[in-house]
């Protein structure tokens, strides 16, 4: 499959479009002012410990502090690097401890980020685990002679193991020469050793590493052997990855080529952006995707649309081969939306019901095809008796939605406003509890679009209004008003 990375810097952001196919699938930004936390190092002071829960708050110096689990604080059975990675017993810190951290997700409006003393340090090929004595290979290398090339490598650089840093072989390690390894893993070793100085010359809290700005990092995490192009628009986004490229993987500055202006333009990569910010999404066929994020998960729901499929006007099809259909593009481009969305903790599938088992077999498997090709940790569960599709991602930054968008100010985030009907009954109620105080008159504010209701659709309410009322009402528009807002102000007098 032909795949593009497109790069696009200037001075307030960058942003990065990953195409297969000609099709946006992955999209990144970054604001200058407000770069990402996500595998920045901290020396924190634990402010607060829920032993009930077994985690604490750490203060970072942030405008909210960092969640660390219990859990989250594994060391070998030795309390040292270099030993067999078992977990043991822990203790919860004690307040005040002082405490290095890494973030390991961003937080959220209402929640501080997640951090986690399992300090990793990312490299092209490798992971440097420097507090965990362990070696790993990625499971995405499948071939048996290439993982135990790697791991000779591996273990040749780790030597004896008793205080070398731990390490994980990346999926981009495959075909490696063992000196770019090397070299690498002696780099990101010498990074911790200047954190750890960094952190012991530093009082709490404070920032001691900062992560990759966002280009070197999707490059370094995405960008290989399957791409054909890279392609920057913008001087210093250019410069940068030539420069880190230069340094990791100089046989991919062929593939390095600087644009002129205009080039998300030229690929509509904005246009797929908005069409990613809407609710639905079109299948091929005619059906299309409704995507809903809840608080709770994620849930998709497919509907045929207007494919009901030809046996059902008596032609050669079947509906069983439309819902078949439908469920096959239906998870295909459920997975693409997930990816460009980045969607993630729990994920429902609400596919059309199957009645045959080999046609949910195709389907889950065309599922775990799609999902190989996204690279966040996840698990997905066989199609349920529901015809349900449940699996889990993996978060560590904002989704789309959350990074471009903010709650709307007039239905207040929920995605709905209460009905001019509505509304018109609520000021009734609110009309006849304040006329029975005795009053001589009451003064009405409401919004335009409700004051035309009242003249119009709900013409009745107001006409009962001021029929059983034994107070004169004058009603006027405000457009200042929020929609369901009105104002009732009593008048006193004789």
């Amino acid at each position: 499959m032909h795949r593009e990375l497109l790069v696009e810097g200037d001075p307030h952001q960058t942003r990065l479009a990953v195409l297969e196919a000609g099709r946006l699938v992955e999209f990144f930004v970054e604001r200058h002012r407000g770069r990402g936390l996500v595998g920045n190092i901290y020396k924190g002071r634990v402010r607060r410990v829920l032993p009930g829960m077994r985690a604490a708050f750490v203060d970072l110096g942030l405008t909210r502090d960092g969640y660390l689990y219990l859990e989250e604080m594994a060391v070998d059975e030795r309390g040292a690097p270099g030993g067999d990675g078992r977990r043991v017993s822990l203790d919860l810190p004690r307040r005040g401890r002082e405490i290095v951290v890494q973030i390991a997700r961003e937080g959220l409006k209402d929640k501080g980020p997640r951090v986690t003393t399992e300090i990793t340090l990312p490299g092209r090929y490798l992971v440097l685990t420097p507090l965990a004595g362990r070696l790993g290979i990625s499971r995405r290398i499948e071939d048996p002679d290439e993982r135990a090339r790697l791991k000779a490598v591996v273990l040749e650089l780790w030597g004896d193991g008793l205080e070398a840093p731990g390490c994980i072989v990346r999926t981009a390690a495959a075909g490696a020469p063992a000196e770019d390894l090397g070299r690498e893993y002696a780099v990101l070793a010498d990074l911790w050793r200047e954190i750890e100085e960094r952190a012991a010359a530093t009082a709490a809290p404070a920032l001691v590493h900062q992560e990759e700005e966002l280009a070197v990092r999707v490059i370094r995490d995405h960008f290989g052997e399957d791409f054909g192009a890279l392609l920057v628009d913008g001087a210093d986004a250019h410069r940068v990855i030539r420069e880190y490229l230069g340094r990791v993987q100089p046989e991919l500055l062929t593939r390095l080529e600087r644009s002129r202006r205009g080039l998300f333009d030229r690929y509509r990569i904005d246009v797929g952006v908005e069409a990613a910010l809407e609710p639905k999404a079109p299948l091929p066929s005619g059906g299309h995707l409704v995507i809903n994020q809840t608080e709770a998960l994620v849930a998709i729901d497919v509907n045929s649309g207007r494919d009901v499929g030809s046996g059902a006007v008596g032609g050669g099809g079947s509906f069983r081969d439309t819902v078949l259909r439908t469920n096959l593009e239906a998870v295909a481009e459920a997975v693409r939306q997930v990816r460009l969305r980045d969607l993630s903790g729990i994920l429902v599938i609400d596919l059309i019901d199957m009645e045959r088992e080999e046609d949910r077999r195709a389907v889950f498997a065309r599922l775990e095809a799609e999902l190989r090709k996204d690279r966040a940790r996840k698990r997905v569960l066989e199609i349920s008796e529901f015809g349900l599709v449940q699996l889990t991602r993996q978060r560590r930054r904002e989704n789309l939605e959350r990074a471009l968008m903010g709650p709307c100010p007039t239905c207040r985030g929920r995605g709905r406003i209460k009905t001019i009907a509505t509304i018109c009954l609520e000021l009734r109620r609110t009309c006849l509890a304040r006329a029975g105080r005795g009053c001589r008159q009451l003064a009405v504010e409401v919004h335009p679009e409700v004051l035309d209701g009242l003249n119009g659709s709900e013409s009745d309410v107001l006409d009962g209004m001021q029929g059983a009322f034994d107070v004169p009402i004058l009603i006027r528009a405000d457009p200042d008003l929020h929609r369901e807002h009105f104002v009732v102000t009593e008048i006193e007098g004789p």
